[in-house]
């Protein structure tokens, strides 16, 4: 009886070895790792989000698996975790000066959806292969994209709140309070760049990304961090813009930094590819004149 019981937990463990290494990911090895992770990162989890943060981030989380893999998760857990990480630096100061995250840093489902939106819709479209393969690559350009975005505009915010000796308004570059909407700070903008670098080249190593497409990444998420910082300085908590909150300005960012990617990318390919058709034309010219000589 218990050689029964044995063979039969052997049976289902292995089962479950199998399925966690399902090549191409299914639903089911999505939420089965995505369980797995987050019961062991739980403390780390409940130290950034909220439990109703934590739910949408699980949602997140088996999208992001089911669509990209394991390297697309790991991707989205650098991000959290450095965020979290710069969220918390001098929390103190920050409370102090009235700029810090509520809820000491810990982001409800509402920033979860605000900084995942553009990424989420990379992964719904990649798993329903929209596009057919030739998009699978440019949906994976875009979902990194957003993430760098996010990641870098949550460090130069946090690091300019907490190290910036000066802060600028970006549209006016008038020395402005720590924390004003549309600032920005030397210390803060280089941080941001940095850790945007860091998860761009982080997915060129793990082989979701080439080398030219990373630093699209770099670049769009650069651009789409000063739009934000525009709009955040003409708009955010303006008369008539009270909609425009700063879930609202995040999706918009996200959106900003995958489209601009995606849109150099395919400026690149045709660039790239504008030589060759030259050279087939003058080849097919050159065909046509020595046909009509030989005739």
């Amino acid at each position: 009886m218990m050689v029964t019981h044995a063979g039969s937990a052997q049976s289902a463990l292995s089962e479950a070895i199998k399925l966690i290494r399902s090549s191409p990911p299914t639903w089911q090895s999505a939420l089965l790792n995505n369980v797995f992770i987050f019961v062991l990162g739980l403390p780390i989890l409940v130290s950034g989000l909220s439990l109703s943060g934590i739910g949408a981030a699980f949602l997140l989380g088996t999208l992001t698996w089911r669509a990209f893999g394991p390297p697309g998760f790991l991707l989205v857990a650098t991000y959290f975790i450095i965020g979290t990480a710069v969220t918390k630096v001098r929390m103190a100061q920050k409370e102090a000066q009235g700029v810090a995250e509520k809820r000491k840093g810990r982001r409800g489902p509402a920033s979860v959806i605000g900084s995942s939106a553009a990424g989420c819709f990379c992964a719904f479209l990649s798993i329903f292969g929209v596009g057919g393969e030739a998009s699978s690559q440019v949906l994976k350009l875009g979902f990194v994209a957003s993430f760098c975005t996010k990641l870098s505009d949550t460090v130069s915010s946090e690091i300019g709140k907490a190290y910036g000796k000066t802060t600028y308004l970006v549209t006016t570059l008038k020395v402005v309070p720590r924390g004003t909407e549309g600032a920005v700070s030397v210390e803060g903008t280089i941080a941001g760049f940095l850790a945007s670098f860091l998860l761009a080249f982080g997915s060129c190593v793990m082989g979701e990304l080439g080398a030219a497409e990373a630093i699209i990444c770099l670049i769009a998420s650069q651009i789409a961090n000063v739009g934000e910082s525009i709009i955040g300085a003409a708009l955010q908590e303006k008369e008539g813009f009270q909609w425009l909150n700063n879930d609202v300005v995040n999706i918009i960012n996200i959106s900003m930094g995958s489209i601009i990617a995606v849109l150099m990318q395919q400026m690149g390919t045709d660039f790239a590819l504008a030589p060759s058709e030259q050279s087939q034309a003058t080849q097919k010219k050159e065909r046509l004149a020595v046909s009509r000589i030989s005739g």
